[in-house]
């Protein structure tokens, strides 16, 4: 019996989990989104997950490798040109953009209404391909939509002591969750584009050096912006760095956390068809959701766990539904 395809679920839900939990160990040892640290901590987990890939290409060490999966031991170094960087420029811009609109969508509120928020994505992905790439949307896709929304909804629900419910959220989270998706939208869509680009597939030699290269880029390009955004405080950023040992773990642990279950999410996904996929995706959500509150003390409220399998659910729904008729008949051709 092969057990590589259950370690791999088990260690891409496990590694998701944990960069969740490290990050918000790491955000509120900095002071959560008033601390104004969460661009530098998102660019620091950048660097390390460059330093990650490097490795990956000039010393060829792969942890999965140790956990007995049939992971890379070293990948090949890719054979690009300036125009193949040129041309996975947006690509990488909007990666560094989803992951650190991540990183304060989940650590400036709860981490809960976080992860509600960002299984909307497909709301936003549906608008973006629609009217930016010019991709169709089935109707019974176009019909799940307000049930995700409906799903964020429900989650900042509270009821009040007199009767009633009145809307609590955090305005920073939802802002930056949904513009984070926005960006998650980008991101898909540039990543196919970048890559029907003639030959580029061969000179980057592999997914796994695909991942890196958007990685080592995104993070080039995101010092600037952290600088900009965040320049006033980097001497206090170091200076934790410097003093707290656990602030450091953090840091390079949410890192690794983050380079390692992308990478074996995308080998489990390279192996299973589509309907699992959205399982195992939706399945992951729910995992870290509940891990979460589990481990920092909060668990959900009724509305919370109501919405969150509203939204999660109809996210399952939307992925599993068929393509739109035009894309069926070119299948048939």
């Amino acid at each position: 019996m092969d057990v590589s395809l259950p370690l791999y679920y088990a260690f891409w839900f496990l590694g998701n989990y944990y960069f969740n939990l490290y990050n918000k160990l790491a955000s509120m040892e900095a002071g959560g989104f008033a601390g104004g640290m969460l661009v530098t901590i998102s660019v620091a987990q950048l660097a390390v997950c460059s330093l990650y890939g490097l490795a990956m290409w000039l010393v060829g060490y792969n942890p999965a490798t140790m956990l007995g999966l049939k992971a890379p031991v070293k990948h090949p170094l890719p054979k690009i040109t300036m125009g193949d960087i040129g041309s996975m420029m947006t690509l990488s811009i909007a990666f560094a953009a989803t992951h650190t609109l991540g990183v304060i969508a989940l650590t400036s509120g709860s981490p809960a209404f976080g992860q509600i928020v960002k299984a909307a994505e497909p709301v936003f992905s549906a608008v973006v391909n629609t009217f930016i790439y010019g991709k169709t949307i089935s109707l019974s896709k176009w019909l799940v939509l307000p049930l995700i929304v409906g799903g964020v909804a429900i989650s900042t629900l509270t009821p009040n002591p007199a009767g009633g419910y009145s809307v609590e959220y955090d305005m920073t989270a939802l802002t930056a969750g949904a513009v984070c998706n926005v960006a998650a939208a980008f991101k898909g869509s540039e990543n196919a584009k970048a890559l029907e680009k003639p030959g580029l597939k061969e000179r980057l030699g592999g997914v796994g050096n695909t991942f890196a290269l958007t990685i080592l880029i995104g993070f080039a390009v995101s010092v600037p912006a952290m600088f900009y955004l965040e320049g006033a405080k980097w001497n206090e950023f170091v200076g934790l760095m410097k003093n707290s040992s656990e602030f450091r773990y953090n840091i390079i642990a949410s890192g690794i956390a983050f380079y390692v279950y992308n990478e074996l999410a995308t080998m489990t996904l390279s192996q299973t068809g589509a309907v699992t996929a959205s399982v195992a995706n939706t399945a992951k959500r729910a995992i870290v959701l509940v891990g979460m509150a589990v481990a920092l003390g909060k668990p959900l409220r009724y509305e919370e766990k109501v919405g969150a399998t509203v939204a999660i659910c109809a996210v399952l729904l939307y992925s599993l539904l068929k393509d739109p008729p035009k894309d069926a008949k070119k299948k048939k051709a």
